[in-house]
């Protein structure tokens, strides 16, 4: 039996859904937990400010030229190649490794080297010192990225074997090498805070190690080879470039969201942050669209309409089914949750009522940044790169234009309420153009489901709200077990009301969820 269960654990969809979905809520978790270490050692304030801004540069690399590109690219290429030759399709991994860590090498070598005069343009607002931190701690991130760039091609290979146990515990020991580097390095009289960038460092070591060993018992092996002309290394290539575009537009969105930070408030770039960190609910459709990635492209592969179908309206129901109430919950409860996990040590009150604001703005698009990714990764099995990136460079000269104007009303929550406006336009356009490409996608039935569970939703709110209110009253609001206490019993209520009202409706989603729990019945025929 837990054979079976082994098997249908680490090789389905539902299982590599919950896999990921596991460690992400334990990777968040232990963000949280390095997040609350940050605000209480330094506030809401210039050290704090340095430290997120020194990962700008890093990511501006990272995320263009690897993250996102690679996933879009990779994998349908690699899971045809390996349909057919396993070998071959090693060997077309380790010439795109090795093309990818020579572009990565080069531009993080010129970034290394030009850093102290690119701060006065990417942090306008910091003092000398500010700035001149910035860039010492970003020339130590950059080691990360190269780090990154070697797991993320193993990331890629294990999606493509259905392989989630390793791709989705690396995340969690990436955190934890940075809460070393809070607790241990930067306490050190000779590391100081250069302590903080060098446990991001560790942690991506950690990241990649952890894969390394998964992949070496599927019997890839590192090879220092480079084939220019491999067909299957020019496609990869050639759906690369797109989305390459995009990110770059995205990222370039993100260094001017940076700028606009640093001219605010002080604190304002460690808030931006803190609270975009909070609002992590979209790991669910992160964890959803990554394991169905790979099965998306199969049946695409396959011609097989029906399973795309079944697949996709199955993923998009889900996701709705948990995001959207857990979404008005976090609005609701959002000065609790941030009293809760940032509100000590040098984490004033101020710095709490902004954070809980910026927050409230972020999870109005909840719902939209959990879809993203399974609208994206939806074009990308149809080998579709273009699409999204018109689309994704749209929402982000709105994203800007708008993070202006707010900005300048709002202080740093009118970025949050920008951001929140351009993802809920991303994934509508996104929605629109996939309904178009794919005719045969019936939406009516996905609005009427989103609509009972948007109700449902609501209505456990309302009773989260009530006892929220009575509790309050009850309990003392300037304790930590106050707060904990109060937001506990709304979460509480709020959760049975849902669950309650989700079985009178009678909610296919919910009966999934227990006949999985009981049974994990997940037939090789079936939807997921």
């Amino acid at each position: 039996m837990f054979k079976r269960l082994a098997v249908k654990l680490f090789s389905t969809i539902t299982g590599g859904a919950i896999i990921i979905a596991f460690f992400s809520v334990l990777s968040k978790a232990l963000g949280l937990y390095r997040d609350r270490l940050l605000a209480a050692r330094f506030g809401a304030g210039d050290i704090l400010d340095v430290y997120y801004a020194a990962f700008k540069l890093p990511d501006l690399v990272f995320n263009t030229l690897i993250l996102g590109a690679l996933a879009a690219a990779f994998i349908p290429v690699f899971v045809r190649y390996l349909k057919q030759d396993r070998d071959e399709a090693f060997l077309i991994s380790n010439a795109v490794l090795n093309l990818l860590l020579l572009v990565v090498g080069f531009c993080s070598l010129l970034i290394i080297i030009f850093a102290p005069r690119i701060m006065p343009w990417l942090v306008p607002g910091f003092d000398e010192l500010g700035m001149e931190l910035t860039a010492r701690l970003t020339r130590i991130m950059f080691l990360s990225v190269f780090i990154f760039t070697f797991s993320n091609i193993l990331s890629g290979v294990l999606n493509s074997f259905k392989r989630f146990l390793a791709f989705a515990i690396a995340p969690v020991l990436y955190n934890l090498g940075i809460v070393i580097g809070i607790l241990y390095l930067f306490p050190h009289p000779r590391i100081g805070i250069d302590g903080l960038a060098w446990g991001v460092v560790l942690g991506s070591f950690l990241h990649f190690f952890v894969q390394l060993l998964a992949v070496y018992r599927l019997g890839w092996r590192y090879q220092p080879l480079l084939r220019w002309s491999h067909q299957g290394v020019k496609k990869i290539i050639r759906l690369m470039l797109p989305r390459t575009f995009a990110l770059g537009v995205n990222q370039i969105n993100q260094l001017v969201i940076m700028v606009i930070a640093s001219t605010l408030a002080t604190g304002s770039v460690a808030i931006f942050n803190l609270a975009n960190n909070l609002q992590s609910l979209n790991i669910i459709g992160i964890s959803l669209a990554v394991s169905c990635f790979p099965v998306l492209s199969e049946a695409l592969a396959d011609n097989d309409q029906n399973r795309f179908r079944q697949i996709f309206s199955f993923s998009f129901r889900r996701i709705m089914f948990i995001v959207l109430p857990l979404s008005l919950l976090v609005f609701l409860l959002r000065s609790q949750i941030v009293r809760l996990i940032l509100g000590s040590g040098l984490f004033d009150w101020q710095a709490t009522l902004t954070t809980a604001t910026t927050l409230g703005f972020f999870v109005i698009s909840l719902f939209a940044q959990s879809l993203i990714p399974l609208l994206v990764r939806s074009f990308y099995s149809l080998e579709d790169t273009r699409t999204p990136v018109f689309i994704t460079s749209f929402s982000v000269v709105v994203n800007i234009i708008t993070a202006i104007s707010l900005s300048r009303w709002l202080g740093v929550a009118g970025l949050a309420l920008a951001f929140s406006l351009a993802s809920i336009l991303n994934f509508v356009l996104l929605l629109f153009f996939l309904k178009k490409k794919i005719v045969w996608l019936s939406l009516k039935q996905l609005g009427q489901n989103t609509l009972k569970v948007f109700l449902a939703a609501l209505a456990s709110v309302v009773v989260a709200y009530l006892v929220l209110t009575f509790v309050g009253q009850l309990v003392n609001l300037w304790t930590f077990w106050g707060v904990f206490s109060q937001a506990a019993a709304a979460s509480l209520a709020a959760l049975f009301t849902y669950l309650l009202i989700s079985y009178i409706m009678g909610f296919a989603e919910l009966e999934i969820v227990r006949s999985y729990l009981q049974k994990f019945k997940i037939g090789k025929n079936h939807v997921d």
